[in-house]
């Protein structure tokens, strides 16, 4: 599969590719997951914050947001993590969190990572080095846990 990923700062990303990486986020997080939030929250277009898009056939497949870190203490924040249902399956999880974890080595190097997991994906990142660094709580009324990477 020649998957075509896309490294952005928020400066460089189109209109259109905004829409559709919303249109995603919204289709999976809201509807499919049955969780109304509040997805624009106003970090999309801030700071120095990245976004990772994964194109197959010029349709969007994956997404990660990567937030600058608010202090120069405080870890880099990758979320947002997402790849659209009829691409599961298909290891683009793995695949993406590459690309975002290149991303931050690349723009924040040396620098702890920060993500907050949908608790049944703990597994899944601590397979890409991630260890548990909270108890599970209630996010939008979905469990997740607190991980971080050194």
């Amino acid at each position: 599969m020649d998957m075509q990923w896309l490294d952005c700062h928020h400066s460089e990303l189109s209109a259109q590719q905004l829409h559709t990486v919303l249109a995603l986020r919204n289709r999976v997080f809201i509807v499919e997951q049955n969780c109304p939030y509040q997805d624009i929250d106003g970090q999309d277009l801030a700071a120095d914050n990245r976004h990772i898009l994964g194109f197959l056939d010029g349709k969007l497949l994956a997404y990660a947001r990567i937030l600058t870190p608010a202090l120069a203490s405080s870890p880099v924040t990758i979320g947002r993590v997402i790849v659209s249902e009829e691409a599961r399956g298909l290891k683009l999880g793995y695949r993406l969190m590459e690309q975002a974890l290149n991303s931050c080595e690349r723009h924040w190097p040396q620098r702890a990572l920060y993500l907050s997991a949908q608790a049944h994906l703990e597994g899944f990142y601590a397979r890409l080095g991630f260890k548990a660094v909270t108890e599970v709580y209630m996010e939008d009324d979905i469990p997740h846990i607190g991980m971080q990477r050194a």
